[in-house]
């Protein structure tokens, strides 16, 4: 006899669901790295979008970018050369010029007419190279080009790109759902947000971001010799599926600095990605006016935020994909940021108002920063009286043995 068990709503077990990532890419801009790299007079390879891209500038400085693949025998043509204004392939010295067309082959006497390989639109900005993509091949939308920035290296008071890079083995999302998750940056960061609040529009997300410093909380920023932050403010903002500026004024002892964080991601694969970003500041007064002084400040706090991205990698690296988060009212908005996010996902005529309405959400902060100043408090009173305890047993005489 099979036992029959009412069960109410209180009592069903929550189930995590999740769909394998699409094997899709987003539509849009994605920065593939610092301009200056690809200045060189050498191709380079990317590995993006599920396959292989060669990147190299021409003799006007413009940056070109084609499939690796050469179409003749397949042999990659980021291992080749540049020969004037082309791309060179290692396996039989094919001549690829930037508009995909095959313009000569050293050992014959006509090139086929079919020898065309897969382009690909990129432009430079900021000091950046951005790549486009669009599953159906279509051109760049003029709307949601990435739009210039307000200071950085093309301003001279400003100190260049501190950058760094780094995979992560999972899917684009992950890193999308921090635009509304202002808990974690409490948990994970060690940071103390007292005001968060999000707006999505057309093909933007942004995240408004005041906090404060944690007084229990900054080990990491010690050991790397960064100064003492008391707060920030910060303006970050997607502009299409993958690039993120965020325009963060830090406050600090010595004053406020502003600074611009860059946060962008290009798909390797449907489970991993690159992740990019870097810091431009405007230039500090330090001591004799040394430019050097500033750009080691930046670099200090590019550390402190490669501490952070490193924090949210570890959680990555170790969560499992869900679909059906189950949320508390403090939770931000999940669900509609998922969304927002599907535009770039699904063919052009398939993108719906409800995906690019405006949308806003202000996070009621009282009960959060409620708990998080009293946790803050208990964590400074018991390393006070573990300071102070230390302290009377190191001030207690020391007997010795007659």
């Amino acid at each position: 006899m099979t036992a029959v068990h009412n069960s109410t709503a209180a009592d069903e077990v929550r189930h995590i669901e999740f769909e394998a990532a699409p094997a899709r890419f987003a539509r849009g801009w994605h920065c593939i790295g610092l301009e200056k790299d690809f200045r060189d007079g050498k191709p380079h390879s990317i590995q993006a979008f599920g396959t292989k891209l060669v990147v190299w500038a021409d003799s006007q400085g413009e940056i070109k970018v084609l499939d690796a693949y050469c179409r003749h025998m397949g042999g990659d043509l980021s291992q080749g050369s540049i020969k004037g204004d082309e791309v060179a392939c290692p396996f039989h010295d094919w001549r690829w010029g930037g508009d995909g067309r095959c313009k000569q082959i050293p050992y014959s006497r006509r090139v086929p007419l079919r020898a065309r390989t897969r382009t690909w639109h990129a432009m430079a900005q900021d000091g950046l190279v951005f790549v486009w993509h669009d599953h159906e091949g279509s051109a760049p939308i003029p709307e949601q080009a990435i739009p210039l920035i307000d200071g950085g290296p093309s301003d001279p008071t400003w100190t260049d790109w501190a950058w760094a890079t780094t995979v992560v083995n999972t899917n684009c999302r992950e890193i999308i759902d921090n635009v509304v998750d202002m808990a974690h940056f409490f948990y994970v960061h060690h940071a103390f947000p007292t005001y968060f609040k999000n707006t999505f529009e057309g093909h933007t997300a942004t995240q408004l971001q005041k906090g404060v410093n944690r007084d229990d909380m900054r080990p990491a920023e010690v050991a790397i010799g960064a100064p003492k932050r008391l707060g920030n403010t910060s303006v970050a903002t997607y502009h299409g599926p993958s690039f993120m500026i965020d325009d963060l004024i830090y406050h600090y002892e010595h004053g406020d600095t502003r600074t611009v964080l860059i946060n962008c991601h290009y798909p390797i694969d449907e489970n991993s990605f690159m992740l990019l970003y870097g810091i431009s500041m405007q230039r500090p007064e330090v001591e004799d006016d040394d430019p050097a002084a500033a750009d080691a400040l930046a670099a200090k706090m590019v550390a402190t935020v490669r501490l952070g991205f490193e924090q949210d990698v570890e959680i990555w690296k170790n969560k499992t994909r869900i679909d059906n988060p189950l949320l508390c009212e403090e939770d931000g908005p999940v669900y509609q940021l998922r969304r927002w996010y599907e535009q770039f996902y699904v063919d052009a005529d398939q993108v719906t108002p409800e995906m690019t309405d405006r949308f806003e959400f202000e996070l009621d902060t009282t009960k959060p920063v409620e708990a998080w100043q009293r946790e803050v408090q208990e964590n400074v009173a018991r390393r006070a009286e573990a300071a102070a305890a230390e302290a009377a047993a190191a001030a207690v005489p020391q007997t010795q043995d007659a």
